[in-house]
């Protein structure tokens, strides 16, 4: 797709949440018509297909790009470079093998998110020695494949590198996410690889965006009802029922607060039936 990076996509005005208002304007579309395009762009390098199939999954590249807002990256520039993995995929797709396009098209995106990161992310310019920043940089472009390094080839690239084995093992399940090879070996007859079972209408872009929105909401709607409690109220809620771990006890708070055990467990009562509250009305 020689003029895939000159395709028109929407571009964002003055904010990350204006752009995903307008990608999400673009209608999803249905197996039928996705093999449709996707077979007259293989077929007659149609430009307006390939243009078609890209928009209707730019929101899967937001899903994609807000699991990488740990690295303190530009949202927006995270989603450019998944555009660009995105314009490959729909490149390289071939609709006869039975696979939805989405399915094949998240190895893309990352990749390029993943080379974007490589690049620019800010622990690289803080990084506190030579050998950290070298491996930084080279473990992608010196791993053979998608495959997780093997013991034998953690110790080889930490002897080039000069870095201590475990550092490979971190950066790499830091930087690679666990990925797969899509696509199996050559020399390997037996191996079983993704792309032969990936046609699954559930991984499709509209179960991914609208689980993403669902959680979203569901943030905002414990924000908006903690929001509704007192500072005491709020911090015996958060103690007890918003920590992964190390929760706090009736007697912990009785103790910080200096009253009862059953005089907090009558505030948490009266905070969580508030909480309900104002999520029913949310």
């Amino acid at each position: 797709m020689a003029h895939a990076t000159a395709l028109p996509v929407p571009v964002g005005v003055g904010s990350i949440e204006n752009y995903v208002q307008s990608v999400n304007r673009f209608p999803m579309l249905t197996p039928e018509a996705e093999l449709r395009l996707a077979r007259k762009f293989q077929s007659e390098d149609d430009i307006e297909a390939a243009r078609q199939l890209v928009l209707s999954h730019l929101r899967v590249v937001v899903a994609i790009a807000r699991g990488y807002t740990g690295y303190g990256l530009p949202q927006a520039d995270l989603i450019q470079e998944g555009n660009i993995g995105l314009m490959k995929a729909v490149k390289r797709f071939d609709p006869e093998r039975g696979v939805r396009l989405v399915s094949f098209a998240i190895h893309w995106i990352k990749a390029e998110m993943h080379e974007f990161i490589l690049r620019n992310w800010r622990l690289v310019k803080i990084a506190t020695t030579k050998a950290q920043r070298k491996l930084f940089f080279n473990l992608r472009s010196m791993k053979p494949g998608l495959e997780t390094l093997t013991p034998t080839q953690v110790r080889g690239m930490a002897k080039t590198l000069g870095v201590k084995p475990e550092e490979v093992v971190e950066m790499e399940t830091r930087l690679s996410g666990q990925d797969i090879a899509l696509e199996p070996k050559e020399e390997d007859e037996d191996s079983f690889a993704p792309i032969a079972y990936l046609a699954d209408p559930a991984a499709g872009p509209a179960q991914l965006v609208e689980a993403e929105e669902n959680d979203r909401l569901k943030v905002e709607g414990l924000e908006s009802a903690l929001s509704a409690l007192d500072a005491r109220s709020r911090r015996i809620i958060e103690a007890r029922w918003l920590r992964e771990k190390d929760t706090a006890t009736l007697h912990d708070l009785a103790a910080e607060f200096k009253v009862s055990a059953e005089r907090i467990r009558q505030i948490e009562v009266k905070a969580m039936a508030k909480m309900k509250e104002v999520l029913a009305t949310a």
